[in-house]
């Protein structure tokens, strides 16, 4: 068998410029594929699209990663909008909440990253803490602080051991959604890991892997996807 391939979710920016064109452009920062690669898959762009066509995606990936980016829209989960939390992007919620909920339905691997963590927790009814302070070191700079795992999780079977990983959000998971599990945190209690117990491979991790040098993470959806 060949490299399983996996999806990536993307951003869709307008006025984005290269060389002598600014137009609107589907971006992935290179880390993504790169730790795809290097995990033993094969990554390929999903571009905001229509919902509608998300399980005929999903169908034809062995697996799938929701990307970090915006804020998720509060009224997603039926809350009001802090003063604090981001400008919505609503194309992209409602694909990858599609695209999430293809991959629970049909048990495709799935792996959330950050924003990716969160939409999971939301498309299966849980809430979002909309700010918190200490996970951002600085604008645009990537952090670092402990991950601290869950005995007995997914997660745990892949990182049995409490590590530093590269960070930046605001925003954590607050009430859990229907069967998850918290399967890392860190040692403010914030939830950084959570997965859904069963045959399926599914995890959501509030870090970003795609910024570090640890494929364990990436190497277990791999792992599942082949």
């Amino acid at each position: 068998m060949g490299r399983p391939l996996v999806g990536v979710s993307t951003y869709l920016e307008a006025g984005t410029r290269w060389g002598v064109w600014e137009m609107e452009a589907a971006l992935l920062p290179a880390g993504y594929p790169r730790l795809v690669r290097a995990a033993g898959g094969l990554a390929v762009m999903l571009p905001p699209d229509d919902p509608a066509l998300a399980r005929e995606t999903v169908a034809r990936l062995d697996a799938v990663v929701v990307a970090g980016g915006p804020d998720v829209d509060p009224a997603r989960y039926g809350a009001e909008r802090s003063p604090r939390t981001g400008p919505p992007a609503p194309e992209r919620d409602a694909w990858e909440l599609a695209l999430i909920r293809a991959a629970l339905e049909s048990g495709t691997p799935l792996l959330g990253i950050c924003r990716g963590h969160q939409l999971l927790n939301v498309a299966l009814g849980g809430t979002l803490v909309q700010h918190l302070d200490g996970h951002v070191k600085d604008t645009g700079v990537i952090g670092h602080h402990e991950v601290i795992p869950v005995p007995g999780t997914r997660y745990a079977g892949l990182v049995p051991e409490p590590c530093a990983v590269p960070t930046y959000h605001h925003q954590a998971v607050d009430r859990l959604g229907t069967g998850l599990t918290v399967s890392a945190h860190a040692a403010d209690g914030t939830v950084e890991a959570v997965e859904l117990p069963g045959p399926a491979w599914i995890l959501g991790v509030q870090w970003h892997p795609e910024m570090g040098d640890d494929l364990r993470v990436m190497r277990g959806l791999v792992a599942a996807a082949t």
